[in-house]
């Protein structure tokens, strides 16, 4: 995992909340994300930190990869969440659309996708992408 001086403060996720407060409650498994957009939220920040075990225990087990390995030239940036549609505390499924802006090898990037989630036995699990 990345070690990274924003998990003292602000979180990756440009929530505006401190990182312990927001994506490091979930990442250090003191609770679960509530809704769909707060576990996208907590997987972009994991992908910011080099979280792997994260990622893959917030995977639905019918799409995880059986190896996962991040790349640690990727530098993300920030995430624009552009919709949600359900994906609330008492719904079973969920889809947030969202922007993660990059920057890799010198180059500026945005890796737009359309999520699909799924809350089963009280969790939420990322299943794939929208296509």
């Amino acid at each position: 995992m990345r070690t990274n001086p924003e998990i003292a403060g602000n979180c990756p996720c440009l929530s505006g909340e401190a990182y312990s407060e927001c994506c490091g409650r979930f990442h250090n498994g003191g609770t679960d994300a509530a809704t769909a957009e707060q576990l996208m939220r907590s997987r972009y920040s994991a992908f910011v930190l080099l979280n792997a075990e994260y990622l893959r225990k917030t995977w639905h087990s019918s799409t995880r990869p059986t190896d996962l390995e991040l790349d640690p030239v990727m530098e993300w940036r920030r995430l624009d969440i552009v919709s949600t549609h359900r994906g609330g505390p008492l719904d079973t499924e969920g889809i947030v659309e969202f922007k993660a802006h990059f920057r890799h090898d010198g180059e500026r990037g945005v890796h737009h996708e359309t999520s699909r989630f799924v809350r089963e036995n009280r969790r939420w699990y990322y299943v794939d992408a929208v296509a």
